[in-house]
């Protein structure tokens, strides 16, 4: 195997809050969707378990009874609200760069989202990404959602049997450790409005402002 060969990976990119700025919109419309069940929740702590799949969401912000008698309920109400916010969703500064980059160094480029179809159709239309991605996932490829290691397991299977050392790109804690329990290195950004210490202390290699930093400094990292 030569040595480019051997440099080559699998990029397991995760879409919501790191190539698409939609983290906030997620936030109002956990909000929302609450309020309309009659909780109210302050919006930071919303904010502070974004990247949490929504299976575990709902009880980590409120308790089990809650998940169990209005769970399914609050995430259905949450999907509507989202549905009507998702027009004003904008990929992050060189998203696509980022891919045609990672791309162009030989890498296999995998998104990763646990979000159902219709959203990441979306986002696939805004990064221009079906021709150019090796793959993605959507919520059907996984049975537990982030911190759980189904989605990164996932976009791994998605790579086929035969890839090589993969690296997680993401935004949140959840990514974070979500690739840790599958043996994943990752390379966090700020884009989800985590801080550098949180992010670090989840166990992410290095930390970057922002996509566009991260793109201008692969150089310098596990994707180089």
């Amino acid at each position: 195997m030569s040595s480019s060969e051997a440099s080559e990976k699998v990029a397991i990119l995760d879409i919501d809050g790191t190539l698409v700025d939609t983290n906030y919109q997620h936030a109002i419309a956990w909000y929302r969707a609450f309020r309309r069940h009659g909780i109210v929740l302050p919006v930071w702590r919303i904010h502070r378990h974004i990247g949490m799949g929504g299976d575990q969401l709902i009880a980590a912000l409120t308790d089990e009874e809650t998940e169990r008698e209005q769970g399914d309920e609050i995430r259905s109400t949450e999907s509507e609200i989202y549905r009507e916010l998702i027009g004003e969703v904008e990929t992050m500064q060189a998203s696509r760069e980022l891919i045609e980059q990672l791309k162009e160094r030989g890498h296999t480029v995998i998104l990763a989202s646990s979000a159902k179809d219709w959203e990441v159709e979306h986002y696939l239309d805004l990064l221009d990404a079906r021709d150019l991605a090796d793959g993605w996932t959507t919520s059907a490829d996984v049975e537990a959602t982030k911190p759980e290691p189904d989605l990164v397991n996932a976009a791994l299977d998605r790579a086929g049997e035969e890839h090589g050392d993969a690296v997680m790109v993401g935004d949140t804690p959840w990514d974070v450790r979500a690739a840790g329990n599958a043996q994943v290195p990752t390379l966090a950004v700020l884009t989800g409005g985590f801080a550098i210490d949180e992010l670090k202390e989840s166990g992410a290699e290095s930390v970057f402002e922002s996509v566009a930093e991260l793109c201008s400094g692969l150089d310098q990292t596990i994707l180089r």
